[in-house]
């Protein structure tokens, strides 16, 4: 299943050269990604209650075009790798105006208990291990 999430550009987000400060962009691939996990039916809420976590252990940004004030980008995270334990989210980041690349992204998260414990979803949560099985294989 493609996801796309927008995002338009605040002014308080750009910085003293009028384009996007560039730590804004960690922001807006988290918020894509939890509206990402909503829409697949695997909300925070739903994993905090069933005592899962699932902590950023990296960031990989490659920044190739800038925006500004008023610019919408298009977001489309994925799943890279997924094994259980750890999993990558790509991220495609667009211009929705020009269509051009903005930004090249991956974040790097493992699965843990709420005493952030690492777990192995596979055997924690077969439901929810499948899910992101299935998002991997697309």
């Amino acid at each position: 299943m493609e996801f796309t999430f927008e995002r338009k550009i605040n002014y308080y987000e750009t910085d003293k050269m009028g384009v996007v400060h560039h730590s804004n962009y960690i922001r807006y691939m988290e918020e894509a990604r939890c509206s990402w996990l909503e829409k697949i039916e695997m909300p925070f809420s739903l994993l905090e209650e069933n005592n899962i976590t699932i902590p950023v252990l990296g960031v990989n940004c490659t920044y190739k075009y800038h925006v500004t004030f008023g610019d919408t980008i298009i977001i489309k995270p994925y799943v890279k790798e997924y094994s259980g334990v750890r999993m990558t989210v790509g991220y495609d980041i667009k211009d929705k105006k020009t269509g051009k690349t903005v930004i090249i992204a991956e974040t790097k998260h493992c699965f843990t208990d709420k005493n952030l414990k690492p777990i192995n979803l596979k055997k924690y949560n077969p439901e929810f291990s499948n899910k992101f099985q299935k998002l991997l294989e697309k």
